[in-house]
């Protein structure tokens, strides 16, 4: 466990936002292993009274269910008073989901949704948060970026959007709180065997390049300190992505819009 992030630096607590499936809940059960207290904010309760119950046994450390709707912007209030007596020095900013499909069929609710739970949520509880982290002299935020910010992809215009977001505040935010002693990185995932995933009709047994979410997380958690951007998944379908990235846009673009 000497690889995953230093107690002496990020703990004794960390809060992880949408640990109740996915790559939230690999960091959820990575950190528990690791020795870590958890507030785990997130809709659906059942499951993260399960999850606590399960990594409070199995590892002896405090765990907070909290149940709010990340799509709400009051949640970061909630979040926020609810880690007001716990020392915390590691903000995983997990929460997100995709739609994808050609973009005037997208629902515009759904759409505001995105937004709101893949940026509007991080923004303001990371705003909150980095006074704690600076008056402590130490701590980690982590964001679940994707592999869909490195360019704008057809029939997933706003998700990639919001990813596009979320590496340039990551890697603004590197920049800023170095001096304070605070890590900052953005981890983007390719194809990840999620709830998401499956819902976009996809099966992961049907690909060798989707990666396990226990392997997306353990690999951000291994980089906290090595900033700000880290990309993970499976190295064709990063060369793949990258390479298109690089040719001329309208190119590009045409190719992924078939």
């Amino acid at each position: 466990m000497s690889q995953l992030p230093s107690m002496s630096k990020y703990g004794p607590a960390a809060i992880v936002t949408g640990a109740s499936s996915g790559i939230g809940r690999s960091f959820a059960k990575l950190l528990a292993e690791a020795g870590y207290d958890l507030l785990l904010p997130a809709r659906r309760i059942d499951r993260l009274t399960e999850l606590a119950k399960e990594l409070t046994a199995t590892h002896g450390v405090s765990v907070t269910p909290l149940q709010v709707d990340l799509n709400d912007i009051s949640a970061v209030d909630t979040i926020f008073e609810a880690a007001a007596n716990m020392d915390v020095g590691l903000l995983i900013n997990n929460a997100g989901f995709r739609d994808a499909g050609p973009y005037q069929d997208v629902d515009p609710a759904r759409a505001a949704s995105m937004i709101d739970v893949n940026d509007k949520l991080p923004v303001l509880l990371t705003h909150r948060m980095i006074p704690r982290l600076m008056a402590r002299g130490k701590g980690g935020i982590l964001f679940t970026g994707s592999i869909e910010a490195n360019m704008g992809f057809p029939f997933s215009c706003v998700y990639a959007a919001t990813k596009a977001f979320i590496r340039s505040l990551g890697e603004g935010l590197w920049g800023e709180l170095q001096v304070h002693n605070i890590d900052v990185l953005v981890m983007e995932p390719g194809s990840t065997d999620t709830e998401n995933y499956a819902r976009q009709g996809l099966d992961a047994s049907e690909s060798d390049s989707v990666w396990h979410p226990d392997d997306v997380a353990r690999a951000g958690l291994e980089n906290i300190a090595n900033g700000p951007i880290l990309g993970v998944g499976d190295a064709g379908e990063r060369e793949a992505i990258l390479g298109m990235a690089a040719m001329p846009r309208k190119d590009a673009l045409k190719l992924f819009a078939g």
